[in-house]
């Protein structure tokens, strides 16, 4: 599915599920001084994007990415202010897009994680460990964890897996100044937001961040933030530690069907609607 062609502004990348935009007038992203997030309906799961798309998606996860930037608003992010001049925002991708500033990106994918799930349990399983941080023996899966725990990975190029990688390395890749940054951030903000989520029922098992400096030196959080698609939720009411509200439903269709070699199959209609049905349900029980 080819981007949508906007008034005043000229598409220049496509992500697994968004669109960039500059002004058209400008160049490229590089001397760009806005820039356009447009989410689609796309969803990816296992590095591949997958069909059909879940219809109001890249709604839904924009209006969660900005209810979270409102309720986290002392920690600096990379939205414009509604009153900065600009190019204008088209009506007709307004609900599903984000107007933001340009940051260097850092090449580090920011995991935090509060609960023992995923590759995670997998791998506590195996050593006792998850991404070489030692915990407690006894643990089952979905249980919650002494305290969240960061687990960086390396953000690999577009179409190559991300790699988990050690704090050190962290360093070796940034410096050490901004990967303390990048940790206590993301700890604090997982911390923050969990303890909102759990306000209304909501469990938030893990999470992961993206952060860039801007021109003024600041570090920002961006792209999206505490979505269904970078985080999973649980609803603290089930019995069930893992009924989840987000791509989880996806995955574990697909594990299920598909050994990941070729193309992965079409998602079937139940799939997709549930997958959208419980998008929703988040964002109504959030308040969001």
């Amino acid at each position: 599915m080819s981007a949508p062609q906007l008034d005043g502004w000229r598409h220049v990348s496509s992500g697994k599920v968004r669109e960039l935009y500059v002004p058209a007038d400008t160049g490229d992203v590089a001397s760009a001084t806005e820039l356009l997030l447009v989410a689609s309906d796309r969803v990816s799961a296992y590095d591949f994007a997958l069909e059909p798309p879940i219809p109001g998606k890249g709604e839904l996860l924009t209006r969660l990415s900005r209810f979270w930037f409102t309720r986290l608003a002392d920690v600096p992010n990379h939205l414009l202010p509604v009153s900065a001049e600009g190019t204008p925002v088209p009506e007709s991708v307004s609900a599903r897009s984000m107007h933001v500033m340009p940051l260097e990106m850092f090449p580090v994918e920011c995991v935090v994680r509060g609960h023992l799930v995923g590759s995670g349990w997998t791998e506590y399983q195996e050593s006792g460990s998850v991404c070489g941080v030692a915990l407690p023996e006894g643990l089952s899966n979905g249980d919650r964890l002494p305290e969240p725990i960061y687990t960086p990975a390396y953000k690999a190029p577009q179409g190559a897996h991300d790699e988990n990688i050690s704090y050190e390395q962290t360093v070796e890749l940034v410096g050490a100044d901004v990967a303390a940054q990048l940790r206590d951030l993301s700890l604090r903000v997982y911390t923050e937001a969990a303890a909102i989520a759990l306000e209304h029922d909501v469990v938030i098992a893990d999470t992961k961040f993206e952060f860039g400096r801007g021109a003024d030196g600041v570090i920002r959080i961006a792209d999206e933030v505490l979505t269904s698609d970078s985080s999973r939720y649980w609803d603290a009411r089930s019995d069930n530690r893992t009924d989840s509200f987000d791509k989880q439903i996806v995955r574990d269709w697909l594990s299920a069907n598909w050994d990941r070699q070729g193309t992965p199959p079409v998602l079937p209609e139940a799939i997709v609607s549930r997958t959208a049905a419980r998008y929703a349900e988040l964002i109504e029980r959030l308040g969001a």
